[in-house]
């Protein structure tokens, strides 16, 4: 049975609500199930990408789980009063649910795609001591393109992961599950952004009392200006001009 999808006020798209041990039962589902599902996460990035393509538009409508990521796609959502309890605890960043997946039912293979080779396997490392007795397998995605890609495919098949971590960074992780996700062997794939550094603690992860306030874009723009400074201070307006723009066209 499909979950629920909601909307969420404004920026007109749908995720599908989940605290931890909601997301833990659906992972353990799907695990049992051994299909291939798809799991995401809806930020004002990938809210802004999804207003601008339509393809990947589509992948996030027709993914399994779209979790609530980014602080202010979660307050909107939370002005529907369809929280049941707290509204942060339907707040799910990859870094909030991976240490929970030791309770993932049936889990025995998993598999880390991306990051460079020291994070990789960083992040196996430290996948190996949260999900004990599991065979964990990693992928780096330094330098991606075609050729990794297809190598990244075949390696696949070779391990026959139960759930796989893709973390190549949006929108190219995304891209991926678009070209590829029919050539892959069934598994739960799961678009984790930075994690996998963060896992393995190349990248420092901002305390969860400022995720929790809203203000991991303020720590993120702290440590890392260059890469994330558009993303934070850009492409905002981006995301109220399209989403104008669309109002103007559906505007009778």
């Amino acid at each position: 049975m499909a979950l629920e999808r909601q909307q969420i006020p404004v920026l007109d798209v749908h995720a599908t609500p989940l605290r931890v041990s909601e997301l833990v039962a659906e992972l353990s589902s799907f695990v049992a199930e051994g299909s291939t599902r798809t799991v995401l996460g809806h930020n004002l990035h990938s809210v802004t990408l999804a207003l601008s393509d339509d393809a990947f538009r589509r992948l996030y409508e027709e993914s399994d789980v779209v979790l609530l990521d980014g602080a202010p796609v979660l307050w909107l959502w939370g002005r529907t009063g369809n929280a049941d309890g707290p509204v942060m605890d339907y707040r799910l960043g990859s870094t909030d649910w991976l240490p929970a997946l030791d309770q993932v039912q049936g889990l025995e293979r998993i598999a880390v795609i991306g990051a460079g080779a020291e994070a990789n396997a960083g992040a196996v490392r430290r996948l190996k001591e949260i999900v004990p007795g599991t065979r964990v397998s990693g992928f780096p995605g330094e330098g991606w393109g075609s050729a990794l890609e297809d190598a990244a495919v075949a390696w696949l098949h070779r391990e026959q992961p139960q759930l796989v971590l893709i973390g190549l960074g949006m929108p190219l992780q995304e891209q991926v599950l678009q070209r590829r996700l029919n050539d892959m062997p069934p598994a739960v794939y799961c678009a984790v952004g930075g994690a996998i550094e963060q896992l393995a603690g190349v990248q420092k992860l901002a305390p969860r009392w400022l995720g929790r306030m809203g203000l991991e874009w303020a720590w993120r723009l702290l440590l890392h200006p260059r890469r994330v400074a558009y993303r934070v201070l850009g492409e905002p307006w981006v995301l109220l001009w399209l989403l104008a723009a669309r109002r103007l066209k559906t505007k009778p």
